[in-house]
């Protein structure tokens, strides 16, 4: 039997999901496509996401040699299932994230890559019109980096991922995993109905002028019901904080 084109695991609160397409530089065609909307969909119950690739790369983008759709319309839409997630996605970029591949990466909330990664988007060089890529990345690295990076076609080094802040972090290849968990099993410890709801306040306020942010910011605050706490509650768990903070210091 071989070996399923998607890999979906649990270790503890979060899901790691592995696209498994190693000797196709994890493509995306039909078959991963609906297998990463399915394993998306399925882990709306855990504490966060993280997204990698197997072996060297990240994702190739699509794989235009073996799409498995008649066309791009029919493709199974790995956008629309991971915009709908509740749950906060880390893309860990381990290699190459080319185009489509660039995309997942991009539709996540944020990307630790490692040292051997690169990005590129190559959609008008092989005469396809950009996806999301165009709404996602002037919103991680300004408009005229987007262009740049569009518009050439170029590769980007991991370096200048960072320096741009396309990346939130570079690490040492070995040890990718572990710090992406790390950063994951924190976001999982957090309290669920607030970041869900302040994932949805970011998407709705991003963007707009000021004052309307704060409209948006103030109907998400009151209508998830986060003006009740005590102070007594409050003062227990900044307790837990100080003492994390003097852990994480020690460390």
């Amino acid at each position: 039997m071989s070996e399923p084109v998607l890999l979906s695991e649990r270790r503890g609160k979060v899901a790691l999901i592995t696209l498994n397409r190693p000797e196709k530089r994890n493509a995306l065609n039909a078959e991963l496509s609906q297998a990463l909307c399915d394993a998306v969909a399925a882990a709306q119950d855990a504490g966060c996401i993280v997204i990698t690739g197997a072996g060297p790369a990240f994702c190739a983008g699509l794989d235009l040699r073996n799409l498995g759709a008649e066309r791009l319309a029919d493709f199974p839409s790995y956008t629309h299932a991971m915009a709908a997630s509740q749950i906060p996605m880390i893309a860990a970029v381990n290699g190459a994230a080319v185009t489509g591949g660039f995309e997942v990466a991009l539709l996540c909330d944020f990307m630790i890559a490692s040292e051997r990664a690169v990005f590129a988007d190559t959609h008008l060089r092989v005469g396809v019109y950009p996806g999301p890529v165009v709404v996602d990345l002037p919103r991680r690295v300004g408009e005229a980096w987007a262009r740049q990076i569009s518009l050439s076609g170029n590769f980007v080094d991991a370096q200048t991922a960072l320096r741009i802040g396309l990346v939130n972090q570079l690490v040492p290849h070995d040890q990718l995993m572990a710090e992406v968990m790390k950063v994951a099993d924190a976001i999982a410890e957090q309290p669920r109905d607030m970041v869900v709801a302040l994932r949805a306040d970011w998407n709705e306020s991003m963007g707009v002028p000021v004052a309307e942010g704060r409209r948006v910011h103030a109907r998400h605050a009151v209508s998830g019901g986060f003006g009740g706490n005590r102070g007594e509650e409050i003062a227990a768990r900044r307790e837990a904080v100080l003492a994390r903070s003097r852990e994480q210091r020690s460390g």
